[in-house]
């Protein structure tokens, strides 16, 4: 597919994704707390979509993937939190 054809079948939905994701940060900027890993490592994804490097999905995934090698000896939560805690939250 050409440039052209790319951007007339999905740049809606990105534009969608993009102001969807805009809300969000805006109803997390306004809302009382702190930031957690999970915020930093959606703002660190996102200075990763700034530029025309490539591979950015790749490295958008790599953004929030736990680094480590080793697992882990046990379970700390019931579910992923779609976002690696680092090694304060004893990850590694």
């Amino acid at each position: 597919m050409t440039r052209e054809q790319i951007l007339d079948l999905y740049f809606l939905e990105a534009r969608g994704k993009l102001i969807e994701l805009a809300a969000f940060l805006d109803r997390v900027d306004r809302a009382p707390g702190r930031d957690d890993f999970r915020l930093t490592a959606l703002r660190d994804a996102l200075r990763l979509l700034g530029g025309n490097q490539p591979d950015r999905a790749k490295n958008v995934l790599t953004a929030f993937s736990d680094p480590t090698a080793e697992p882990i000896p046990a379970a700390t939560t019931k579910s992923a939190c779609g976002a690696w805690p680092g090694a304060a939250a004893g990850g590694g």
